[in-house]
């Protein structure tokens, strides 16, 4: 069933703090326009062409998002350590819009958080999705815009979708506009996607790469104060006698990255 919803709620900031180092994670870069502070080398200019947002399926989105697929891009563990980081993030109430979402959203069940909406591009996909409150068929790609009122959530949410975004400082101007004062928008991503339909500069860069690009969406698309990126999956060691437990930590994962702004 195709639902529709345009937010009506008091703005208010939001009743989030603004993040801090959290435990767990490992802090790639931090860029904070109040402290004048940054370990981001941003450029002085946009850095991108409309080459860089050439797909080798430059069809409508339409086209290949018509069939449902009800799969996940990344593996448990980099789904559990991403819903760990969601859980230290997100507070009791908060209102969440998920961007570019689908069937499953990786939020903590047992965080009370208030209205869950998205944004996606299938209807059964987002139909499927038992965590929302409500949702919404949009191609961000044609239509930039976000079909809510300003200052209407606590947070926004993309977990591996930044990737295919060919017009994305429309849309994080958007995501800005949408969240409260304090708000945060968390980008995640890994390294699997759909390759014909992702963008020529992000199959171009690695990981560090991947990183900068979306640090620079977020720069160059609104005043955030704040933009932290992070590996919130890293590979941990610990002392100890039981061989299982270093086997364990040495398994191979999918990786996950967030870089992520506060408003």
């Amino acid at each position: 069933m195709f639902v529709f919803f345009v937010a009506a709620f008091v703005a208010t900031p939001s009743r989030r703090p603004p993040p801090t180092r959290l435990g767990g994670v490992r802090e790639i870069a931090r860029y904070d326009s109040v402290k004048n502070s940054s370990s981001f080398v941003f450029p002085a200019a946009w850095p991108y062409t409309a080459a860089d947002f050439q797909r080798t399926d430059d069809r409508d989105d339409s086209f290949f998002f018509t069939n449902a697929r009800l799969v996940t891009h990344i593996d448990d563990k980099a789904m559990n350590a991403l819903t760990a980081y969601y859980r230290k993030m997100l507070s009791p109430g908060d209102d969440i819009l998920d961007v570019c979402s689908s069937w499953v959203s990786h939020l903590p069940k047992d965080v009370e958080l208030g209205r869950k909406y998205a944004v996606g591009m299938n209807a059964e996909e987002l139909a499927a999705n038992k965590q929302l409150t409500s949702w919404v068929v949009r191609d961000l790609n044609k239509h930039a815009e976000l079909p809510f009122n300003d200052d209407t959530f606590d947070a926004v949410l993309n977990v591996v979708g930044v990737d295919y975004l060919t017009n994305p400082r429309d849309v994080f101007k958007e995501m800005y506009r949408v969240l409260r004062p304090g708000g945060v928008a968390i980008m995640a991503f890994s390294h699997h996607y759909w390759p014909t339909k992702v963008i020529r500069r992000w199959i171009d860069a690695d990981m560090t790469g991947r990183v900068t690009i979306v640090a620079n969406y977020f720069y160059f698309s609104a005043p955030w104060r704040q933009i932290v990126a992070l590996d919130v999956a890293p590979r941990r060691i610990t002392f100890s006698s039981d061989p299982r437990t270093w086997i364990k930590a040495l398994a191979p994962h999918d990786p996950i990255f967030v870089v992520q702004a506060v408003k």
